[in-house]
């Protein structure tokens, strides 16, 4: 598994999903909070681009509607709207 596939895969479990199971209807997530957690090391790149892809969107039924931060640091933040759980994306 490519480390960006294991990111988001650690977004999901970590942040997405006890999310859903609260009834929350948006999430907010730091990219050094994901890095620090996974016990990554200069990872930060893939981290971002995990956290800022299509891909984590499409998979997971989430919506980004905003990014705050520059582009690529620990103080990136993503606010996801969540809008379908995983079950419902088969």
């Amino acid at each position: 598994m490519k480390l960006a596939d294991e990111i988001r895969e650690f977004i999901y479990k970590e942040y997405i999903e006890p999310a859903q199971e609260h009834s929350q209807k948006q999430i907010t997530i730091k990219a050094s909070d994901v890095h620090d957690k996974m016990g990554l090391k200069n990872r930060m790149p893939a981290v971002t681009g995990a956290l800022g892809t299509k891909i984590l969107e499409r998979k997971y039924g989430i919506n980004c509607i905003e990014r705050k931060g520059v582009t690529n640091g620990p103080n990136v933040f993503f606010t996801f709207l969540l809008t379908k759980k995983q079950e419902d994306l088969s």
